[in-house]
C-alpha cells in the first residue's frame, strides 16, 4: 500500500502496517530502536544485525552471485544526525522536499517531523520496508518511493529542497547523482548533503563545482562526539 495524504481507516491501517512488517521478517532482522529524531525520541526501524548482513553480502559476492547488493542502508550513519541537526535552521512547515538514499530514513523522518511534505526515496527496496514502518504515524506527510540515480524519475514536479546523506561516497555514482538532482531540483532550489568530513567528499566538492553548480559548506557539531563534526553541502545551479 502506497502512503498517500489520505489516511486509511484504523482497521485497514493496522493491518497493512502488519503486513508490511511480516514482509520485512521475511527479509531480515529487525527491531524499533529510540533515536533523536527533529529534537526529540522517535522510534526507528532499524536491521538487528547490519554486520552480518554486510558478511553475507561479501561472501555471496566473492561466490560470484550477481546482483548482491552491499547492505550500507542498514545502519544509521552520523551524517544523518548531523543534517537532521542542520535543518534546526530551516522553517520546513508545507514545504516539500525530497531524500536521496535515505537508508533508515533518518533525515526524511525529521523534515516530516517539522511540518515537511517528504517524499523518502532509496535505489533499493529492502530499506523502504523498514522506512514504511518507522513514518507510519507520519503517513499523512510522506511517500516512500524507490529512485535509483540516473535511472529512474519521479511522477511528481520538482522539489525546491532536495536532502541526502551520505550519498557522495562512491566517486562512480556522482554522475549518476548529479543527473537525480537536475531531473528532481526546482529552480531555483537548493541541495543539502551530508558527510561525515570523508576526503573523498573534498574531491565531490571540486568534481561539483565545475559542473556549474554553487557549493557552500557548514559545520555541525554532535554533542555526543564533538571531536568529529559533520559537514554539510549546500549546492545550487548557476
Amino acid at each position: 500500500m502506497s502512503l498517500v495524504e489520505s489516511s486509511p481507516p484504523l482497521e485497514l491501517s493496522c493491518k497493512s502496517r502488519l503486513s508490511v512488517a511480516r514482509r520485512a521478517d521475511e527479509r531480515f532482522s529487525w527491531h524499533w530502536q529510540a533515536v533523536r529524531i527533529a529534537g526529540k525520541t522517535a522510534k526507528l526501524a532499524v536491521a538487528s544485525d547490519p554486520e552480518g548482513m554486510l558478511i553475507d553480502a561479501c561472501r555471496r559476492q566473492d561466490a560470484g552471485e550477481q546482483g548482491v547488493i552491499d547492505p550500507f542502508w542498514a545502519t544509521t550513519w552520523r551524517a544523518a544526525a548531523g543534517l537532521d541537526r542542520y535543518l534546526d535552521r530551516f522553517d520546513l512547515r508545507g514545504r516539500r522536499i525530497l531524500e536521496l538514499g535515505c537508508g533508515t530514513g533518518h533525515v526524511g523522518l525529521s523534515a516530516a517531523h517539522r511540518g515537511a511534505q517528504v517524499t523518502i526515496t532509496d535505489g533499493v527496496s529492502d530499506p523502504l520496508l523498514l522506512v514504511r514502518l518507522s513514518t507510519w504515524g507520519l503517513r499523512n506527510r510522506c511517500r516512500i518511493r524507490r529512485l535509483r540515480f540516473g535511472i529512474d524519475q519521479l511522477d511528481e514536479p520538482p522539489f525546491p529542497l532536495i536532502l541526502g546523506s551520505d550519498v557522495t561516497y562512491l566517486r562512480q555514482l556522482w554522475p549518476e547523482l548529479e543527473q537525480c538532482l537536475r531531473d528532481h531540483l526546482e529552480l531555483p532550489g537548493q541541495v543539502l548533503l551530508s558527510d561525515p568530513y570523508r576526503l573523498i567528499a573534498n574531491e565531490f566538492r571540486e568534481w561539483i563545482q565545475e559542473r556549474n553548480w554553487d557549493y557552500v559548506e557548514h559545520r555541525v557539531d554532535l554533542e555526543d562526539t564533538p571531536q568529529h563534526p559533520i559537514r554539510v553541502m549546500q549546492l545550487q545551479p548557476r
